[in-house]
């Protein structure tokens, strides 16, 4: 029994048997820690719904599974090296930052879909969120060195992991990570990053940085697909969604209660509105490339198979029995159980064929999360 309108009410299952619906197991080998090369090397598991069906590819093999019309759209965000590691003053205590969002620009108003948020006041300069890893006690007041000049102190805490803190330095907090920042990998990734990883956590198509972690159904794309794809008339578009580290945090009670998710910062250009409602009118499909994508589209939906360009904020988050009202195809990555991804992906699937499909796939061998291998879902 799935939430009605996307929030539990009484009669609905608790928040823990709802997101029992959405668990299974995972030997930890099947979790990627390194990118598979060439990127388009990576196994494709076509997954369709209405012929109960799934069959297994490579991802090269997209141009054979889409047809001349169809509109791929793309997020073209940038991954930021926004893991710093510092220590603390006094004491030499190690300290590691993951910056989230720099506050001094203002920050959204709760909301299920806030495509036009209105903002509060920005904070004083320098002022961020964080993640925040130390040794011993953190507290309010307590400083860090970070390096280059640059000193971190501890405001307040926020929720989970999340601090309020101060940054300041010789030069924008932009030049502390162009020198010391760290590729943010996943948790799940479980060795240090490497010089490979700053090219390799990136999409080739990444141009608007702003992003703490990867949109990964991105990945496996290289220039020769891409060239290919354009050879087979199959056309493109863009969005930009900047990915928080909040798609890695379990789903909590309360998300599950109030119906929507943590925030993350988009635009929807009128370009890619056009193309969507050109695609619809000569009877092409809508693949969005990515939840990240879907969540943008369907954001700014205004009815089925209609947009508005928008610049905001969402927290939209899209489950059974969710109905998608601009995507037709999805090109995803394998998720964490009991995630707000694996949900989405549920909406275009459905939740039982989904998991047999991820059944399926840990039998055969595919590599999981965000190195890991991809699915196109079907209608």
């Amino acid at each position: 029994m799935e939430p009605k309108n996307g929030k539990i009410s009484p009669e609905d299952p608790s928040p823990e048997a709802l997101l029992d619906l959405y668990s299974y197991q995972l030997p930890p080998e099947a979790i990627a820690q390194f990118p598979i090369e060439p990127r388009d090397a990576s196994r494709l598991l076509v997954l369709s719904r209405s012929a109960q069906a799934t069959t297994h590819r490579h991802f090269r093999d997209l141009t054979d599974l889409l047809r001349p019309g169809d509109l791929l759209v793309l997020n073209d965000t940038r991954v930021i090296p926004a893991r710093v590691f510092g220590r603390k003053i006094p004491g030499g205590g190690k300290l590691e930052v993951l910056l989230v969002r720099d506050l001094s620009t203002g920050s959204a108003e709760p909301g299920p879909s806030s495509a036009e948020s209105c903002r509060p006041a920005p904070d004083e300069p320098g002022t961020w969120e964080v993640f925040l890893r130390a040794t011993g006690r953190k507290r309010p007041g307590q400083k860090a060195d970070l390096g280059e000049g640059f000193e971190l102190e501890l405001l307040e805490p926020l929720e989970g992991p999340a601090w309020r803190v101060r940054i300041r330095g010789p030069q924008p907090v932009s030049t502390l990570l162009s020198r010391v920042g760290h590729v943010p990998l996943p948790p799940y990734i479980r060795r240090a990053d490497t010089p490979g990883d700053q090219d390799r956590y990136q999409t080739v198509f990444a141009r608007t940085p702003g992003a703490v972690a990867a949109p990964t159904a991105g990945l496996h794309f290289t220039p020769r697909l891409m060239e290919a794809l354009t050879a087979r008339q199959i056309n493109k578009a863009w969005v930009t969604l900047h990915v928080g580290p909040g798609t890695f945090q379990p789903l909590r009670r309360s998300d599950l209660g109030r119906g929507y998710l943590h925030e993350e910062v988009f635009s929807l250009p009128k370009e890619t509105v056009a193309a969507v409602h050109q695609t619809r009118e000569a009877g092409g499909r809508v693949i969005a490339v990515g939840t990240t994508t879907t969540r943008v589209l369907e954001t700014c939906a205004l009815s089925r198979g209609k947009l508005r360009a928008a610049t905001g904020t969402t927290r939209l988050f899209i489950r059974p029995p969710y109905e998608p009202r601009i995507v037709d195809l999805l090109v995803t990555n394998f998720h964490l159980p009991r995630s707000s991804l694996l949900m989405l992906v549920a909406s275009f699937a459905g939740r039982e064929r989904l998991l047999s499909a991820y059944a399926e796939a840990v039998r055969l061998g595919y590599r999981f999360y965000s190195y890991g291998d991809a699915m196109l879902v079907l209608s």
